[in-house]
């Protein structure tokens, strides 16, 4: 009976496994019919609409600019969370929106930003577009009838609370006006006296009337009115063979981690390597299904989560070697194999999901997009280790594979003295960590600017150029932006174009009138350029506001970690030296970042949330290791001897899963473009940096946090 149930399971994996191919894989690229077809893509792989707007009126200032590039970025955030808003010049702002190509749809839906006042019936003016905060169309369901009614939902600002509560309570039972552009466009009732600042519009004849109300409510609050100046659909920054390059070297980065796992592991290896496969297959069936973004570098990320998927199974696999070296059978390995990882994947992915909510929940922008796919990628590793996984190594046993070295047996290792070499080891963080605001001090004082800002960060000049032939990205980026390179003397170049014609938009760093000059000059000669070169300075499109939402949501993250570890291990130390740890990855990748001038912009987010991701989990599997040898502890037993103990039996895994996802991204190193080598030689830092900290910082420093700080003595802790 057994044995039939083992074969049963491994048909129904490779009818998944078919399926997966068929939904997925087989499918991606524009020509295909699967599942991986209908992925959103960023700017960067598929093009989307540019608008340019373009603000009405005189004397408007920076601050009422860059509060109406904010608001536009949160409005343009349920289209993509990788659209982007920047100002150009003083009195334009830009927003593209990727994987569209209906530019007039997408003005339509977004509405034209305009001005926009509550009016009561004498006219008079009782509320201003910018004391709306948020407006949303829906449908809801009458209590009284139960009948389907369709309403817009308002949230005012504090200010608009107070000044909506005067409003209503001065025209009960009369209207108050919604004027956009001088038209009214809708006149509600004030049935009750609204204090709270929430308010509710019905009687909308269907759920399209209600959203569009909502989207005029909500583009008419900007700060600053504007008109439409322009819109194209604009091509893909990147040529094909960047996204092929990348996507042969995921290809390759998974093939080694699943060769690797199955040279380690044996039998178990075969059942992760499967496991594998079904992750991806599960992972762009979710993309598509939660309509996910995809950007370049969030092909990177995704790839970098799949090898945090093998994680889980290097942590069971490893607890089965010791199970059977323990002289336990093989049946009875498994089982507890599996039971003594559970709290150990269990505690380290839901640390990382927590923050990965907190991340969605306050972040803007790309950080919104990172936090998305992280927790994708996080349930489903969990569900691949614990469910496929162990199905298919059940199967294997069930079908008659139950020979022990099938499985392998861990050998017993001598204990490595960590916690003896901790001033050594603390020494050597300090100075990794003290590097970044030395380079950053040293940079400042000979270069003028501490970090190489990208242009998302600081900034640049949009020059737009129509040639007199229709170049491909890929002759852009071979025969154009060389000579753009030695103008500007900087290799940081964006390139894209304008879908049916020959205009192509380039931003480079910050030109001064001199440079433009010499630029076009360079255009003109090299290609002979006849018509009209455009130049405008733009500001970045991570704002000072994203960022300061990034760093809020980051450290609230941070804290909820700190108090879920303080929970699960009953231990307030556990948790600071695992934030601490956590802290110390972080800062020595920005050190990294500052000694090497690699460019700052939205991969280094994208980094900064991975290492934080990332990092956690390690110090998590050592952590539950301690706890559970304390447990067992003697009573004379030295405190040190458990944690050298505890470290030692993890290090394996340790060692593998750093292992595992060096390969992977240094093969996308290797072979991915500029973007993405910016993207992955930062990771390579980190993941041997965590690999670093969890072995020979976290352990040792919550030693000594429990022996100085606890008050509790070397021995019988």
């Amino acid at each position: 009976m057994k044995k039939n149930q083992g074969i049963l399971v491994l048909i129904l994996t490779a009818v998944l496994i078919g399926l997966l191919a068929f939904t997925s894989a087989v499918g991606f690229g524009k020509t295909g019919t699967g599942s991986a077809k209908n992925i959103k893509t960023g700017l960067d792989l598929s093009g989307g609409v540019s608008i340019t707007y373009q603000a009405v009126g005189d004397d408007i200032s920076q601050e009422d600019m860059a509060d109406t590039v904010y608001k536009l970025q949160q409005r343009v955030d349920s289209y993509s969370e990788e659209s982007q808003v920047f100002q150009e010049g003083t009195d334009r702002i830009t927003v593209e929106i990727p994987g569209v190509s209906d530019a007039n749809q997408i003005l339509e839906e977004l509405g034209q930003p305009g001005s926009l006042e509550f009016q009561d019936e004498e006219g008079n003016v009782v509320l201003e577009g910018t004391d709306v905060e948020t407006a949303e169309g829906g449908a809801i369901q009458n209590q009284t009838t139960g009948a389907t009614e369709y309403v817009v939902e308002l949230t005012l600002t504090d200010e608009g609370a107070e000044k909506f509560a005067t409003a209503t309570e001065e025209n009960l039972n009369k209207q108050i006006a919604i004027v956009y552009d001088g038209e009214t466009i809708s006149a509600p009732t004030v049935n009750n006296v609204i204090s709270n600042g929430q308010a509710q519009i019905s009687g909308m004849s269907s759920i399209d009337e209600a959203r569009q109300l909502a989207s005029s409510i909500r583009i008419g609050a900007l700060s600053v009115e504007l008109e439409e100046l322009s819109s194209n659909v604009v091509g893909a920054q990147l040529g094909q063979a960047a996204i092929t390059t990348s996507l042969i070297a995921g290809g390759i980065g998974i093939a080694l981690v699943a060769v690797f796992m199955i040279v380690v592991y044996a039998l178990p290896g075969v059942a992760a390597a499967l496991a594998l496969i079904i992750y991806v297959g599960l992972e762009l069936v979710m993309l598509n299904a939660f309509d996910l973004t995809l950007t370049l570098p969030g092909i990177a990320g995704i790839i970098l989560s799949i090898v945090m998927a093998v994680d889980a199974n290097v942590i069971i696999y490893a607890r089965i070697r010791e199970e059977i070296g323990e002289g336990r059978s093989v049946r009875t390995a498994i089982k507890t194999g599996f039971q003594k990882a559970l709290s150990a994947i269990l505690d380290g992915n839901i640390t990382t999901l927590i923050a990965a909510a907190v991340l969605w929940l306050m972040g803007t922008g790309s950080v919104k997009g990172f936090a998305m796919t992280l927790a994708l990628g996080i349930v489903l590793s969990m569900f691949t280790a614990l469910v496929i996984s162990r199905l298919i190594v059940n199967a294997f046993y069930d079908i008659g594979l139950r020979d022990e070295k099938f499985y392998g047996r861990q050998k017993e290792r001598k204990t490595i003295h960590f916690v003896k070499r901790r001033k050594i080891f603390f020494t050597v963080s300090i100075i990794l960590v003290l590097l970044g605001p030395a380079g950053m001090a040293a940079f400042q004082a000979t270069q003028g600017e501490p970090l190489n800002f990208s242009l998302e960060f600081r900034g640049g000049t949009s020059t737009t150029v129509t040639f007199d032939e229709d170049y491909s990205i890929e002759e852009i980026d071979r025969q154009i932006k060389p000579v753009i390179q030695d103008v500007t003397g900087d290799a940081e170049i964006q390139a894209s174009k304008v879908a049916g014609s020959n205009q192509v938009n380039f931003r480079t760093r910050a030109l001064d009138v001199n440079e433009r000059e010499e630029l076009d000059q360079a255009l003109r000669d090299h290609f002979g350029v006849e018509g009209d070169i455009t130049a405008q300075n733009i500001s970045s499109t991570v704002s000072s506001e994203m960022r300061r939402d990034a760093l809020v949501a980051v450290a609230i993250a941070t804290v909820c970690m700190l108090l879920y570890i303080w929970l699960r291990f009953k231990d307030v130390r556990f948790a600071s030296s695992a934030v601490l740890a956590l802290v110390h990855d972080v800062l020595v990748v920005f050190a990294f970042y500052v000694l090497s001038r690699t460019s700052v912009g939205n991969t280094f987010i994208a980094c900064m949330l991975t290492i934080v991701g990332y990092s956690i989990n390690a110090t998590i599997v050592i952590f539950d290791r301690i706890r559970e040898n304390m447990r067992s502890m003697k009573k004379n037993q030295d405190l040190a001897e458990i944690v050298d103990m505890s470290i030692t039996q993890t290090l394996t895994r340790s060692i593998y899963t750093s292992l595992t996802t060096f390969i992977t991204i240094f093969v996308l190193f290797l072979l991915g473009v500029a973007s993405i080598r910016e993207f992955a030689m930062p990771i390579m830092v980190g993941i041997v940096c965590g690999a670093y900290s969890s072995v020979c910082v976290t352990g040792p420093l919550w030693y000594v946090m429990k022996t100085k700080l606890g008050g509790k003595k070397e021995k019988n802790a």
